[in-house]
């Protein structure tokens, strides 16, 4: 799939590349915006639903549900690339009933210098489909998407400032 949009985050987090990645690849981690209700969400959320590999392998499935303004949501992922501790990809399999993004494909890199690790989360993207998610999409698609690579980006250097990090 070719995508015409994309957002970028970068933050360094003090940690191992494994210890970063094994964060990470737990998809549940990165989405806790996505979780929570919110200006961004339009004070709805999404709920994930894993398979049995709990999106950590090549192939694994991923959905999301939820409402937002009143309205159903719906996305299913695939993993499709995974090289730990340094890379993971997954993107949209079919149409997503989204707002302000379509079809989509996400990815996190990490490059290791020791302790310190930098964390590249990106998001390339489409505007929805339909008319009106097009048109939602031009006013609000980059904003969003910018906010959902930031908020994933923070989370990891959230989960790591504590004084031990998570274990």
């Amino acid at each position: 799939m070719i995508y015409t949009r994309s957002a970028q985050a970068d933050v360094e987090v003090t940690t191992s590349a494994e210890r970063l990645f094994d964060y990470m690849d737990d998809q549940a981690n990165p989405g806790t915006h996505m979780q929570r209700s919110s200006a961004m969400m339009l004070w709805g959320s999404m709920a994930y639903e894993f398979d049995d590999a709990r999106g950590r392998s090549i192939g694994s499935v991923i959905k999301m549900t939820g409402k937002v303004a009143g309205l159903k949501l719906y996305v299913e992922e695939v993993v499709i690339q995974r090289q730990p501790p340094f890379l993971k990809a997954w993107e949209t399999v079919g149409v997503p009933r989204l707002l302000v993004i379509g079809s989509y494909r996400m990815r996190f890199q990490i490059e290791d210098s020791g302790r310190l690790c930098r964390l590249h989360v990106f998001i390339d993207y489409n505007y929805p489909s339909s008319v009106v998610g097009r048109i939602a999409g031009t006013l609000l698609g980059a904003i969003y998407a910018r906010w959902c690579v930031n908020r994933m980006a923070a989370a990891a250097m959230a989960a790591f400032s504590a004084k031990l990090g998570p274990d």
